[in-house]
């Protein structure tokens, strides 16, 4: 058999959309099961919408879910020359033609074809044009797209998904191959690149399947051989709509600066319209991924995206990691946000960081859930949640409590979760109350909440230091006759 050879071709004018980044992940996961080549091509010929910083998020997105390419990447701007050449060969041929019709006149005819009743498609008005007729035309200083001649009859490939496709080729119109600044269209740049960069699988989204015809009769007119090629199902949210921001950030990087781990929405993607054989089990390795893949194991119907199976996913993941790998995942995420700056964090800010993971990561999703709904670990003042303040240090005898447990915690030098415990349930004892009457207050004058990690394990990784001074501004704060503004910030 020879070499299987595919490729993901995004264009760069925006985020890695999540169905970007799993045709990219069937296409690499091919490759390497077959031990054959991923290619990448970056398709930039819309020059209007095309920027170098979308080319950066796109490779930097591709490299965090490890989808490293084998060539490229390849880009179309470059490469104009020989786009240029195969479609003066096709003018040569007589399969493709000038045409000098304007977008308003185009629009007119289309308008009043659309008002009889009868769908659209170019009625040919420059098709045999004679050469006198085209001069005329530039010199009236018209410009020319280069149009494809569509033949008469039937246009069948096969799916790898669907199996035999057929297009009636009137149905088709005859598609501009260049445009009349010099740029390749879409159809005719692919098949040019796919047929010299020798792709033989096409896998893509299932929204190519009507650009397929058309590609086919490139191929043929070109005399190129066809690849084999699947279009994979769409991605829709919930309501069976397209997946948009309303269904949780399309965007490969906000889950990245969200703090998921690529191994785990690696491993969600390629789950999306994958059969794996094995229905009962959801986490596969990478390796186990590649190892299982193929194209005929994929679904027609489309995916959807589940936000709460994937935060699941994640919570995983998150479980399983090494504290180091979640602590430098954190310390991306707190600089990104102003927690702190790169050039102040000490080997004892990771240290510190590694221990509210090892306390927070039974309870977490996601990584910035840590700095969104703990952010007292990473605050010099706690923000204090008004229902907790009100309800909690806002009662009787609250303020007594909190000086019993300065004295009491001031004077511990083992700040240890066992021995913290063990003295709040003796200092308890010894009032002749319940632990919850000291622990409460506790909580939420260290934390500003009234649910969290266990107590003393918060007391230990917070320190002696910062859990007395926290004890001494919740009491200040009683004092006042409303609840504090917050301030916020380091």
């Amino acid at each position: 058999m020879a070499e299987v050879r595919t490729r993901f071709a995004p264009s760069p004018t925006g985020f890695l959309h999540l169905g970007g980044a799993r045709t990219a992940l069937f296409n690499w996961a091919l490759a390497r099961k077959e031990k054959g080549k991923f290619i990448l091509r970056i398709e930039d010929t819309d020059v209007a919408r095309s920027t170098e910083e979308a080319v950066e998020v796109i490779l930097d997105s591709l490299k965090w879910l490890g989808l490293y390419w084998d060539e490229g990447p390849y880009f179309q701007s470059k490469r104009l020359e020989i786009y240029r050449q195969y479609a003066l060969l096709l003018q040569e041929k007589g399969l493709a033609y000038e045409c000098f019709c304007t977008p308003e006149e185009l629009e007119e005819r289309r308008q009043k074809t659309m008002a009889q009743g009868e769908n659209w498609r170019y009625d040919r008005k420059c098709w045999n044009l004679k050469e006198e007729e085209k001069e005329k035309l530039r010199q009236e200083g018209r410009k020319s797209v280069l149009r494809f001649y569509i033949p008469p009859g039937e246009t069948t490939f096969i799916d790898m998904l669907r199996g035999e496709v057929h297009f009636q080729n009137e149905e088709l119109d005859d598609f501009v191959i260049m445009k009349s600044d010099g740029m390749p269209t879409y159809n005719f740049a692919c098949v040019v690149d796919d047929a010299l960069m020798k792709i033989s699988h096409v896998i893509r989204g299932d929204d190519h399947i009507s650009n397929t015809p058309r590609q086919v009769l490139l191929y043929q007119a070109l005399g190129f051989p066809l690849p084999q090629f699947a279009h994979i199902p769409m991605i829709l949210g919930k309501d069976k709509t397209r997946l948009s921001k309303r269904h949780g950030s399309p965007s490969v990087t906000y889950y990245r600066d969200q703090g998921y781990l690529p191994e785990a929405l690696f491993n969600y993607l390629a789950r999306l319209s994958w059969a794996s054989g094995e229905e009962e089990k959801e986490i596969f390795s990478r390796e186990e991924i590649v190892e299982r893949f193929s194209i005929e194991n994929v679904t027609k119907h489309a995916a959807v995206f589940d936000l709460d199976k994937l935060n699941w996913m994640n919570s995983v993941y998150i479980r399983q990691a090494d504290n180091k790998y979640l602590c430098s995942i954190l310390e991306e995420i707190l600089v990104r946000k102003g927690r702190i700056k790169p050039e102040e964090i000490t080997s004892a800010h990771r240290e510190y960081w590694e221990k509210v993971i090892d306390l927070m990561k039974e309870r977490i999703k996601y990584l910035a859930q840590l700095e969104e709904e703990a952010s007292y670990f990473f605050t010099e003042e706690v923000e204090f949640d008004p229902p907790a303040f009100e309800q909690v240090l806002g009662g009787e005898e609250v303020e007594e409590i909190l000086k019993d447990c300065e004295e009491m915690l001031s004077q511990i030098e083992d700040f240890r979760a066992p021995i913290l415990e063990e003295a709040v349930r003796e200092m308890a004892e010894k009032r002749g109350v319940k632990a919850a009457k000291f622990i409460h207050p506790l909580r939420v004058a260290v934390s500003g909440k009234k649910v969290g990690p266990g107590l003393f394990e918060l007391l230990e990784v917070l320190g002696k230091e910062k859990v007395i001074k926290r004890i001494q501004r919740a009491k200040n704060l009683i004092k006042e006759p409303r609840f504090p503004q917050n301030s916020g910030g380091e």
